[in-house]
């Protein structure tokens, strides 16, 4: 598909319907595939053929939206996973073991950072947390003879600091290991970070994806760029017993990491997708590229209004050319960053709760980046397992108010905030 413009890959990749086939991605609803010989069923166990035998590694639904997924982010395969959190861990995991290290932007969503400061600590892998604004001498000061990857967010939630990716890549690579991008709140529409450097990518298809918060879910895809062969990765170049001897770059070629996360890792920890959630994925994916456009639009527009009143401390937007972070935003997204803005109310967090809780449009909820505008206090809620110093890394005020900005009517949006702050 890579003759079309991703707009257009957002509703055909992934799937061709044949003649008399059905014309949209079937939910293939069932845990097993039926063979005639066992010998096929074999091949398939040591990995010497393609095809379906246990949905818990692959399924013709998922199959096609993990086709799609790759086609939009430009990698060579993809792997849908029950949830954003099972992707970051699996990414991760994927080439990291106990004993290993990871450096990673303190600007990351709080349920990442938890993942990665106690669970994955607990298994033996320890995180360096640098400033996702740090110089090329910082980052290099953070790396050890372990380093196994480095890990960022395209866009922080939620401190929407943009990371230069470009630099990040170019420090990852210098080292021999990896960039993992979560790319969640730009999408590919908004950037593609493989073509900045990145290795993979990660996503939470909880959000923009699906867009209408209707399923969890989670994608990892492969670049196919990255060399395994540079003699730190021994699980991609030397034989796995657990699948009878396979050396996953001989076997994969380009494709070896996204293979391995399938055949290995989703094999033992199971944190597969369901099609149904898969098929849902799918509808919201072929819109993606129409609610982007206008989240962004609509998300402007309430970020010039809210500039300018008086009643509001601060206003964080990349899009706004007084954000100290617009110059890379318009580098890494030229067409648009996002639907989130994060600001502050004058008054603390008494006055940003008052606000939100006069909000009649907009809803307060443990959500993000769907088509409904929405709102969020970060330090109480997602946030709230960090201490003051981590919310600080981290780009989080007390005050701090995250809105999602949603694709209804931009005016209804706007007076919904007026009359909200008529009322701090």
């Amino acid at each position: 598909m890579s003759q079309y413009h991703i707009d257009t890959n957002c509703i055909h990749a992934g799937y061709t319907p044949g003649d008399g086939e059905p014309r949209v991605v079937p939910i293939v609803q069932s845990t097993t595939y039926k063979y005639d010989h066992a010998e096929t069923l074999g091949k398939l166990f040591d990995l010497e053929q393609d095809g379906f035998f246990y949905t818990r590694l692959a399924n013709p639904t998922l199959d096609a939206v993990e086709k799609k997924i790759a086609a939009l982010e430009g990698g060579v395969g993809a792997l849908l996973t029950s949830s954003g959190q099972a992707a970051s861990l699996i990414s991760v995991l994927n080439i990291c073991r106990a004993g290993g290290h990871v450096v990673c932007s303190s600007a990351i969503y709080g349920g990442t950072f938890n993942l990665f400061y106690k669970t994955m600590h607990e298994m033996g892998i320890d995180f360096t947390f640098v400033s996702p604004e740090s110089t090329e001498e910082e980052l290099n000061a953070a790396f050890q003879p372990n380093t196994r990857c480095v890990f960022a967010e395209t866009l922080s939630n939620p401190a929407l600091i943009v990371t230069d990716l470009e630099l990040f890549a170019k420090v990852a690579h210098a080292h021999g290991v990896p960039l993992i991008v979560d790319n969640t709140f730009a999408t590919p529409i908004n950037c593609r970070p493989f073509e900045f450097g990145a290795d993979i990518v990660i996503h939470s298809t909880t959000k923009y994806m699906d867009g209408h918060a209707v399923q969890v879910g989670g994608a990892i895809v492969d670049s196919g760029k990255f060399d395994w062969n540079n003699g730190k990765f021994p699980e991609f170049t030397e034989p796995d017993e657990s699948y009878h001897g396979v050396v996953y770059c001989k076997q994969f070629g380009n494709a070896a990491y996204i293979a391995k996360a399938r055949a290995h890792l989703m094999r033992d920890l199971g944190a597969q997708a369901s099609p149904q959630n898969a098929f849902l994925l799918n509808l919201g994916l072929e819109t993606l590229a129409l609610r982007m456009e206008r989240h962004c639009s609509n998300a402007l527009k309430v970020a010039s209004f809210l500039e300018q009143d008086d009643r509001i401390a601060w206003v964080n937007y990349p899009g706004l050319k007084s954000s100290k972070y617009y110059d890379l935003a318009q580098k890494y997204m030229p067409n648009g960053t996002c639907g989130v803005i994060s600001f502050g109310i004058k008054g603390g967090r008494e006055a940003a709760a008052k606000f939100m809780e006069s909000l009649k449009l907009a809803s307060i909820v443990v959500h993000v980046a769907d088509l409904r505008t929405c709102v969020l206090h970060p330090a109480s809620t997602t946030h709230r397992q960090l201490t003051d110093e981590q919310l600080v890394e981290g780009g989080i005020s007390a005050d701090m108010i995250r809105m999602s900005v949603g694709i209804e009517n931009p005016e209804d949006i706007l007076d919904d905030i007026k009359q909200a702050l008529a009322q701090v």
